[in-house]
């Protein structure tokens, strides 16, 4: 059984379609979250979480303006990000594996493919609250651990730069 608890979560929704977004909403609604945001961009997204003390953002990948990825980025590296830790999950209907990789470099905890539905969304939701990875900062990267095995590695693949890992504590 789950520990997290969502229905106390504060969630900012990031959706240019205003239907898909009122469907995230209401599935959150349903699965009991009180306290929702709404933002039809990366930008208006910004600017919500400059007043909301969000504890996720879940974030469409294609927008006009600001993108999804790009608001990833904003918010790990951006000067005025009030939180560089906060948990994204990046949505997108596009599942190649490069669009997996991209949204993992930008710094997002998580991929959602759509359609999404009410198990999947609080599947992904719960996972990323609860697997509490330590975030590493090098110069070209912020965001949550990406490595997922616990590997030996010799000289020759080691990276160059090593990473600093900050622990992090998402749970709510």
């Amino acid at each position: 059984m789950s520990e997290v608890d969502i229905s106390k979560l504060s969630i900012l929704i990031v959706e240019d379609n205003v239907h898909f977004r009122t469907l995230v909403r209401t599935i959150l609604e349903a699965l009991g979250v009180k306290n929702i945001e709404e933002a039809r961009d990366g930008a208006e997204a910004m600017d919500v979480l400059k007043n909301f003390n969000a504890d996720m953002a879940i974030l469409d990948w294609k927008m006009d303006g600001i993108n999804g990825v790009e608001c990833v980025r904003r918010i790990r590296f951006g000067n005025d990000s009030r939180n560089k830790f906060l948990p994204i999950i990046l949505c997108t209907g596009y599942t190649e594996d490069s669009l997996k990789h991209e949204a993992r470099d930008a710094g997002a905890n998580a991929f959602l493919a759509k359609p999404i539905s009410a198990k999947s969304l609080l599947s992904r939701i719960t996972s990323v609250m609860e697997e509490n990875r330590p975030f590493v900062r090098i110069d070209s990267y912020f965001g949550p651990d990406r490595r997922r095995l616990n590997k030996q590695f010799d000289d020759t693949e080691r990276r160059k730069e090593q990473p600093k890992l900050i622990p992090v504590d998402n749970k709510s």
